[in-house]
């Protein structure tokens, strides 16, 4: 009895132990260094990266950084919408593939600038940038993970920011 109560604690020990470990999220991607590389090597420009995320009932749009930069320093933004609607502006009752957050984690060449205001979302309680939105071109529909190689996607809870 004691034996199989020692080998129900270590086995216990050894499961919990496995739930911080790194690179056990489920977004896929590559390495942290081929990421690294990556945005070393990006063009640079008068323009910005976007990654979609999308959480169910809020309002902000994603991440927003300039090229070149590395993902941490990106900001959680608000699209204004005045000059240019935002790639997923769809219903959120429509089909699978056709309904607002169908772009979740997509990556995007966005035009447009930082309007130096903040904006409310009231379903995250977040005051946020507003990114005034000209412009975008998807440049990769599955880019992996966004800040490290163990961040976990959630569609109904934030769970992936700068740590």
């Amino acid at each position: 009895m004691r034996l199989l109560l020692s080998g129900i604690v270590i086995f216990s020990a050894l499961l919990l132990c496995q739930c911080g470990t790194v690179g056990t999220g489920n977004m896929g991607g590559p390495t942290a260094e081929e990421r690294t590389a990556s945005i070393a090597s990006e063009p640079s420009g008068d323009f910005f990266y976007g990654r979609r995320y999308y959480v169910e009932k809020t309002r902000f749009w994603g991440y927003v950084r300039r090229p070149r930069q590395s993902w941490d320093k990106a900001k959680l933004v608000m699209i204004n919408e005045s000059k240019k609607k935002q790639p997923d502006r769809l219903p959120e009752n429509g089909p699978d593939g056709a309904r607002y957050g169908y772009d979740q984690n997509y990556e995007y060449r966005l035009n447009g600038y930082f309007t130096g205001r903040n904006a409310y979302d009231p379903n995250s309680d977040q005051q946020l940038p507003e990114f005034m939105l000209t412009g975008y071109e998807a440049v990769n529909k599955n880019p992996g993970w966004l800040f490290r190689p163990d961040d976990r996607y959630n569609p109904i809870k934030i769970t992936i920011y700068p740590r």
